[in-house]
This record gives C-alpha cells, structure tokens and sequence, in this order.
C-alpha cells in the first residue's frame, strides 16, 4: 500500500490539494485528508509537488520499428525503464514498414512481457502492408481474442503502404469494427499517413460510401506536412481523432499544432499526441533513395507535455488532456486509464514545479522514485 500525503492534484482537472490512497494497484480513496492506519503503509510525501495521471504513448513500437536501411538499421526492442523514465504507464505498440523480419507474435508476446514487468500494455495487429498480418488467421479474431490486440495497423498515402482499394480499406474497417463491438474493444484502424498527395483522400472516400462511424479511423503523423494537417482539422471538426507525432516536424511540433487547431476551432478533444517511440525515421532523396536514417524516442511525449506548460504556456490541466484523457477515451480504456479518481489503475506520476519527473507509480508499483529507476526490465 502507498499514500501519497499533501499533493496537488490534477486528475488531469486540478482538484487542489489532497491524500492519495493506491491498495491493490488502484486508487482507493482521494480525501483531504487521510490518516496512516498500519506501518506497512509506504508514505510518499507530496509537499511543494503535483501528481498526474500515467502518460499513454498510443504510438510506439515496442519491438523495433523501421529497418530500412538493411538488416544493421533493424531497431531493437524497447526496455521498461526507457517507458518509464518517458513516464509512461501505459503503451500501445504496433508494428512498422518491416513486417517481414518481424511479426505479430513477437509483438503480443512483448507486450505481455512488459505487464509482467509493470506496465500496461496493448498492440494493433497488422503493418504497413495489406491484406493484413495476423497471429491468427484473422484480423477480426486478433482483435476479439486475443487480449493484447485493440485494433489493427495500415499505411496510407506512402510510399511504402499497399495498394489497397477503397473496397478494401471499408471491408477492413467493418471488419475491426464488429470484432470490436464483440470484445469490448476499442476496434479502430490506425492509419499511418505519409506524404503522398492522396492524403485523407482514401479514408474519407470509405467514410462518404459507407456507414462506418468516422472514429474507426485514427490517422497519426498528421502533422508530417500543412497539407495533411488541414485535412485533418477539418477530419476533427466532423468528429474523427487525429493523432500527433512528437518530433516529426519542427514547426509543426504537437505544442505548436494544437495552438493552431484553437484558432482554426478544432475540438481539443479529439487530438491525441503520441511519440513514435523506437521506430526509425527515414529521409530520402527525389530518386526514393534512402539518405540518412535515425530512432524517435520515447521521451520526446514527456519533453512535449513540457514544453507546453513552460514553454508555450498552457496550463497542466489543459495540457494533459493530449497525453491522458483524450487517449484513454479514445483506445476506450477511460476510466480505467488516463485519470486519478477513485477505482482507476494507480497510474500516477509526481512532478515538482519546473515539470521534472520526481517518481512514477504503474499499476500502484513504485517503479522510479526520487529520479531513480527502482525497477528495470528482467534483461536490463
């Protein structure tokens, strides 16, 4: 058991001052105040600092993303302590261009052992490519059976993505729909967007001949270009959820974007911000030839969270919503996640007031206290 004493509290709405009690790793009670009743209660004094909910990282591939550059620039899998010291409790990982050296199983099976090691964890079927990858025979079984699998992955107006019909792209989103519907799943099409010019071109094309409800599709990497990033907003503004990547462009960074999409009249909450994590970024010339090549970190999410609040000046309270409930809402694991309120996984970060991560708590686990990593993966 801990009790976090004195703390202020944003859940991600700041509820002032307050005691935290985490048993069995949920939170068990939020009072003013709340007397220890047994010595094996651990206290954690919260004075001068502030508690948040886990970050979710929605985008990360956990077991290496990208290897374009020939089997050297295979990126390798991803460690504990690399989420939490990003101060993430939660992830959700998913393949990338290569789904040829890697596979579905490989990643269900290190997402179940990252729960074992602390933290929670979910994966989309799929890749890149289409039809496609499963570890059963299946999408829709991926989805409904096994646990880990919440939806599936494609590659849209790139370069690198399938040449998939717009018959295909609908039946492929019915599908996860329904598997969804019947597993209690989230069920969506996460969709990478290159810089092609087809742009949303495709999605919206099924969503105009279809019934399927526009929030089965989540594009990422929205923010790779102005072009893409109009189609977004105005996507947004119909309801659907775009997702932004940390890094991917300078001025185009998530803090920048979601100023834009205030004045442009974006509904906040339907923006999700998420760090690309361990997957290669590539450039290549006018030809398609690959000219340099690098790994995103996980990192940059929590770098993001503040430098909205330092930097660009947003509260904490308006801030989080991007790394927390937004994304929890959206992967419909709200409440369950992306919140501190009583019955939620204890999922809590402290923070002091320059926005330095002074300790994280995962499933109600001390996993980093006082800036130092107390648990590390088995291999690390």
């Amino acid at each position: 058991m801990l009790l976090i004493k004195d703390i202020e509290v944003y859940s991600p709405k700041n509820i002032g001052v307050k005691d935290i009690l985490i048993t069995n790793g949920k939170i068990t009670l939020i009072d003013g105040k709340i007397e220890p009743f047994s010595n094996k209660i651990q206290i954690i004094d919260g004075t001068a600092k502030k508690l948040i909910p886990g970050l979710i990282d929605n985008h990360v591939h956990i077991t290496g993303g990208g290897g374009e550059g020939s089997f050297k620039t295979r990126v390798p899998e991803i460690t504990l302590s690399k989420l939490i010291e990003g101060g993430i409790t939660t992830v959700v990982g998913l393949l990338g261009t290569d789904s040829t050296t890697r596979c579905v199983e490989n990643l269900v099976a290190k997402a179940k052992a990252l729960k074992e090691e602390g933290i929670s964890a979910y994966v989309h079927t799929g890749s890149y490519g289409f039809p496609s990858i499963t570890l059963t025979d299946s999408v829709k079984k991926d989805i409904a059976f096994i646990d880990e699998i919440i939806g599936v992955k494609i590659a849209l107006s790139d370069h690198r993505s399938p040449s998939i019909t717009n018959d295909e792209l609908a039946r492929l989103a019915s599908d996860v729909r329904v598997a969804g519907m019947l597993s209690g799943k989230a069920g969506i099409v996460v969709a990478h967007m290159g810089n092609g010019d087809k742009g949303l071109g495709p999605i919206n094309k099924v969503l105009e001949d279809t019934e399927i409800p526009i929030r089965t599709f989540r594009p990422t990497h929205v923010n790779r270009k102005e072009e893409l990033l109009k189609e977004a907003f105005e996507y947004a503004k119909k309801g659907g959820i775009i997702d932004l990547t940390c890094g991917s462009n300078k001025d185009l960074s998530p803090a920048n974007v979601v100023k834009m999409a205030e004045r442009e009249g974006v509904p906040l909450e339907n923006i999700t911000i998420s760090s690309d994590g361990y997957g290669s970024w590539s450039r290549y010339d006018e030809y398609g030839n690959l000219v340099k090549i690098g790994v995103s970190s996980v990192d940059s999410l929590f770098n993001e969270l503040k430098t909205m609040v330092l930097e660009v000046g947003y509260d904490l309270d308006k801030a989080l919503q991007f790394f927390t409930t937004n994304v929890s809402k959206a992967l419909n694991i709200y409440p369950k996640k992306g919140v501190i309120m009583e019955n939620s996984d204890a999922d809590l970060l402290i923070v002091d007031d320059n926005m330095n991560l002074v300790s994280v708590i995962a499933n109600g686990r001390l996993m980093l206290n006082d800036g130092r990593i107390l648990v590390k993966g088995t291999y690390e």
